[in-house]
């Protein structure tokens, strides 16, 4: 399929699997006149990396994780390996969160918490 038929049926535009494709996510085969053909198998990759992404991973670990999906929701296969990003990735957010309600409780004092 062309990237447009793609692009209709997952909801991803043009752009986002083009670049989907430049990180190693997506593959597209080329045609005589240059354009991409997809195969039907797409879909399914295009949801993943979706849900993935949804998810809160960033494109450079979805490439790690994608070997290990299996079907749109996706379903991960647990090797240790994946455990291991997948724990890496968690205690990661953890730390993001527990900054970001640092630095509100700080600018929240130095407000008088505005919100009203």
């Amino acid at each position: 399929m062309l990237i447009g038929e793609l692009s209709a049926r997952t909801g991803a535009s043009a752009r986002l699997l083009r670049y989907y494709e430049s990180k190693g996510l997506l593959r597209a085969r080329r045609e005589a006149n240059g354009y991409r053909v997809y195969d039907e198998d797409a879909v399914t990759r295009v949801r993943q990396i979706k849900a993935l992404l949804d998810a809160g991973l960033p494109t450079e670990r979805i490439r790690e994780v994608l070997p290990c999906a299996r079907g749109e929701k996706p379903d991960l296969d647990m090797c240790p390996q994946l455990r291991e990003l997948l724990a890496r990735q968690l205690r990661a957010l953890d730390e993001d969160i527990e900054k970001l309600r640092h630095n509100r409780t700080r600018l929240a004092n130095l407000a008088g918490d505005v919100r009203g």
